[in-house]
């Protein structure tokens, strides 16, 4: 099992865009320093909820900051992005770093980020099959060409050539963020691991999993491959000498950043959205997570691995909202909990 932590570089009330970024670039390096597996950078655009634009940038920031973490994108948005460019960035990161780099991708959702970018509607709705193949060429083959919708180019080589890394993997890992039937089906057919959200349990994550090894199979996808897919589970991790001194913690300080953070986004089309109870839902992440003792931790990790056959974590440990608290929460999560899981 492999346990990492979760950087949305969250601002909460009263807190200034760069205390949230320094705040998510000691996290990390504390994260590494508590002997934890990997760091995973969420990329946001125009809100609070987390003030990290890109995913990548960071991740070669902290690549340089670290010598052992392994640190992906959770998640690189691929609708607003040109694949080519992200796969370059993504090789050379691999190339650079020893092989420490994970791109993680997902399709985001229909706000306004598609009109700024240029992107549209329709990248979001229809776009991103095409541009994870021509993603995952990139990062595979020694040239590429295209011949899409979206994309058309003639053949270029692929320069820096993920392969000639001197590592044991052929390119870097290509992590796809699942939240439906249908994208779960778009990673199994090609491979790819998937990265789950926080906002469900075992039961909806562990259907997915098993929704991915039958489509998986279907795809004549090798068994090894199959039996061996490291997907990733986000969740909430807040540890306390009591339950209830952590569930108090997180229940003060994150519906302030949900509610502001949530009420930021805006749709590209002018559709209506829904808005989750910021309480409730902090609460419905205490229930899910491992939110408590360290040994209450040691078993809900144990727990949902076992019932859903997911091995990685990645887990928000920023949720107090403090600097401070978050790096106790990572040495905690690292002295107290980890060596029970290995």
């Amino acid at each position: 099992m492999r346990v990492g932590s979760f950087v949305l570089a969250a601002q909460f009330p009263g807190q200034g865009q760069g205390e949230a970024l320094h705040r998510a670039v000691r996290s990390a390096e504390v994260a590494e320093e508590a002997g934890l597996d990997s760091v995973w950078l969420a990329e946001h655009h125009f809100v609070p909820y987390g003030t990290c634009p890109s995913a990548i940038t960071l991740a070669a920031l902290l690549l340089g900051r670290t010598r052992r973490l392994r640190v992906g994108t959770a998640v690189s948005v691929l609708p607003t992005a040109h694949p080519v460019a992200l796969g370059e960035q993504a090789a050379l990161l691999h190339m650079t770093s020893g092989g420490r780099f994970s791109l993680g991708v997902g399709r985001g959702g229909p706000w306004v980020d598609l009109e700024v970018f240029g992107a549209g509607l329709e990248a979001y709705e229809k776009g991103f099959p095409e541009s994870l193949d021509l993603l995952v060429r990139w990062l595979r083959e020694p040239s590429v060409a295209a011949d899409g919708e979206r994309f058309r180019f003639r053949e270029v080589p692929v320069v820096p050539r993920p392969s000639e890394a001197l590592t044991d993997a052929a390119g870097p890992e290509v992590v796809v963020a699942c939240t439906s039937p249908a994208s779960v089906r778009l990673a199994a057919e090609r491979g790819l691991p998937m990265l789950l959200g926080m906002h469900v349990g075992d039961e909806e994550k562990a259907e997915m999993v098993a929704l991915w090894r039958r489509h998986a199979r279907a795809a004549g996808r090798p068994a090894d491959e199959i039996r061996d897919a490291g997907h990733v589970s986000a969740g909430v991790c807040q540890i306390a000498d009591r339950r209830t001194d952590a569930v108090e913690t997180l229940v003060k300080a994150m519906p302030g950043w949900l509610k502001q953070g949530l009420d930021a986004h805006v749709t590209v089309d002018g559709r209506a959205r829904g808005m989750r109870d910021p309480v409730a839902y902090t609460e419905l992440l205490c229930g899910l997570h491992p939110v408590g003792t360290p040994r209450l931790c040691v078993d809900r990790l144990a727990a949902t691995s076992e019932r859903t056959g997911v091995s990685r974590f990645a887990l928000l440990v920023e949720g107090s909202g403090d600097l401070a608290a978050t790096e106790e929460n990572l040495r905690r999560l690292g002295a107290e909990v980890l060596p029970h899981l290995r």
